[in-house]
């Protein structure tokens, strides 16, 4: 559309005879010229069509990861078969201070993502880096401030601080049935009996007057 608008542009050039509008017309032309100039170049057709193929198809969330730190880096472990045998262009991670995202392009024709968002403390974004293993890819986030992160996000900590101030309750037994009804909620059939066989035999106990009742 630019190089339409231009050649247009030229066409009038050649037919202004007043200087006035003739300057006027230079200056447009010039001003045309440089926004062709600095207009990203197309991709040629095969390109954009390996894009997009790449970004097509399947998309895998990524849940499972390990990770440990040291006094200046977090470093997130996450498994990925073959990963290595891609182009390094295939694995991107995006930085913020506080946050996160893997993509990796058409790995045995899927992509596969990964988020992080609200990490625990602040990281270098120009400090942070990726590393490509054999089947694993290592996200080094570099540190803001060297201090020990006992999680990786805030809502991990929210999280664990919830937990704990349920179980930190001024009544022991509180604390234990707490505990108690976690397992028995989160526990599979076997552990469910086990824990109504417990529960049964402790109520016996209590009506025969082997323990005392306000235990």
């Amino acid at each position: 559309q630019l190089q339409k608008d231009l050649e247009e542009l030229k066409e009038l050039l050649t037919n202004a005879t007043r200087k006035r509008v003739r300057d006027v017309l230079v200056a447009e032309k010039q001003k045309l010229e440089l926004e062709i100039k600095n207009q990203p170049l197309p991709k040629p057709k095969d390109v954009v069509e390996e894009e997009k193929s790449s970004l097509g198809g399947y998309t895998v969330k990524i849940n499972n990861y390990g990770w440990d730190q040291s006094d200046k880096f977090v470093k997130i472990y996450i498994s990925l078969n073959g990963v290595q045998k891609l182009p390094a262009e295939n694995v991107q991670v995006n930085f913020t201070e506080r946050s996160f995202d893997l993509l990796v392009r058409n790995l045995n024709g899927k992509n596969y993502t990964m988020t992080f968002n609200n990490l625990l403390k602040p990281i270098s974004v120009e400090g942070s880096s990726r590393k490509i293993k054999t089947d694993m890819v290592l996200v080094m986030c570099k540190k803001k401030r060297e201090e020990k992160w006992d999680c990786l996000t805030q809502v991990e900590k929210e999280s664990k601080e919830k937990e704990k101030a349920a179980y930190d309750t001024a009544d022991p037994s509180e604390g234990l049935m707490n505990i108690l009804k976690k397992m028995y909620a989160e526990g599979d059939d076997e552990m469910k009996r086990t824990i109504n066989k417990a529960w049964v035999e402790s109520r016996e106990k209590q009506y025969k007057g082997d323990i005392p009742m306000d235990i």
